[in-house]
């Protein structure tokens, strides 16, 4: 990257108007509250120690994440997953820096959090997350520094909610065989159907 990269997307790009600048709090408001509240899935990003970058999906009930009565901070539950533990460990390991983006089916506003995470092991607490008969392991609660609506351009583009791009799932090869052939390991013998009910076991 150039040295002034930064001066040339100043001469690229308008500035911001004052409304967008100004739209972004130090906490979660009743209308952030609200969005988080019905929002069934959440984009997770994280950075490591090393400054590499991670992007994780979270999803569960509307209002899985759980926002503090003074809108300072939130509580995320980890569930049962492929047990890499990218997130958790970058929070751990790194500055806990975290953002989130919520999203709503059917919605395409974005509300997003940013802030600084850490890890809690709280048995009682996790206590109030159970769900599809499962207690979270560990919980994050995330400090929130930032918080603002997100324009909804970017899911009109996508028709995300739409019908213009859906895709007939069959189009694709399932999932484990995407990822043994990428592995050259032996096509598994399970069907699509049957993989995606296994998963849904195991939620």
């Amino acid at each position: 990257m150039p040295d002034d990269a930064a001066a040339q997307l100043d001469q690229i790009y308008k500035a911001p108007h004052p409304f967008v600048v100004a739209k972004a709090l130090d906490h979660v408001d009743k209308h952030g509250r609200r969005f988080i509240g019905l929002s069934p899935f959440a984009a997770v990003a994280t950075t490591g120690a090393d400054g590499s970058v991670d992007v994780s999906p979270r999803g569960g009930g509307p209002g899985f994440i759980h926002v503090a009565e003074d809108g300072r901070s939130l509580l995320l539950p980890d569930r049962p997953g492929n047990n890499r533990l990218d997130s958790l460990r970058n929070v751990a390991d790194g500055t806990g820096e975290v953002g989130l983006m919520f999203m709503i089916p059917g919605v395409d506003d974005i509300y997003r959090v940013h802030g600084r995470a850490v890890l809690l092991v709280d048995d009682a607490l996790a206590q109030d997350f159970a769900e599809f008969g499962k207690v979270p392991r560990t919980l994050l609660r995330i400090a929130v520094r930032e918080a603002y609506l997100h324009c909804p351009k970017a899911l009109m583009r996508a028709d995300l909610w739409g019908d213009s791009h859906r895709v007939d799932r069959a189009s694709l090869p399932s999932l484990s065989e995407m990822v043994s052939d990428q592995l050259g390991l032996e096509k598994p013998k399970a069907t699509q159907e049957q993989q995606v009910d296994g998963m849904r076991q195991t939620l």
